[in-house]
């Protein structure tokens, strides 16, 4: 979307490569992503999105603080709220990563918050994306957890405003170049442990424990 050349390195999140100490010197922490990029190295996804935001002008937020505030937190209510608590090792903690208790746990919080996006998305006038006629942080946030939907068997085609958003994201080339399965490294047959665990340079997913 930055338009940005970039060095990619995949970390693989099943193998532990998060934990060796070659990823841990980039990010103590232990996940992914992490940019380098203009001499600096920030993680965590948010953080991430809103220095590219800055320093390359992407407008994924408008200009006002009032909207700003509430544009972030449409986008949060999926990156904050939902993501995290759906990540492997918790799930992994909470449930032991078996059937039917994963599964249960990813429908239990995915759905609600699905359905509390579409609902706080209605405050937003009916644009192509969620919040502008351009790609914003809440689009960048809400698509990558359609995807962690679909993979968990989460019917969501009752949330209009949702599929409405999907649908145009998808004729986004941007959108289209970062799904987990153009990445090089995808294994649809590993699908039910994992997320998508690409840390590149100057690239963006969400944050993965």
């Amino acid at each position: 979307m930055a338009g940005l050349e970039h060095d990619l390195i995949n970390i693989n999140l099943l193998d532990g490569e998060h934990k060796t100490q070659q990823h841990l010197s980039r990010n103590p922490q232990g996940f992914v992503p992490v940019l380098d990029i203009d001499g600096e190295r920030i993680t965590q996804s948010l953080a991430i999105l809103e220095y590219l935001n800055d320093t390359r002008h992407l407008a994924l937020l408008p200009p006002d603080p009032a909207s700003r505030a509430t544009c972030r937190a449409l986008a949060y209510s999926i990156a904050i709220d939902v993501h995290p608590i759906c990540n492997l090792s918790v799930m992994k903690h909470a449930t032991g990563g078996l059937d039917p208790a994963r599964t249960e746990w990813m429908q239990h919080f995915i759905r609600p918050g699905l359905v509390a996006f579409e609902r706080l998305v209605e405050n937003f006038a009916s644009t192509k994306y969620a919040t502008g006629d351009t790609p914003g942080l809440a689009d960048i946030c809400l698509i990558p957890q359609l995807y962690n939907a679909r993979r968990w068997h989460i019917d969501y085609s009752d949330l209009a405003r949702i599929s409405s958003i999907e649908k145009q994201c998808a004729s986004n080339d941007a959108f289209q170049r970062a799904k987990p399965d153009h990445k090089p490294d995808h294994m649809p047959d590993r699908k039910p442990d994992r997320k998508p665990d690409h840390m590149g340079k100057s690239s963006v997913a969400p944050d993965h424990r």
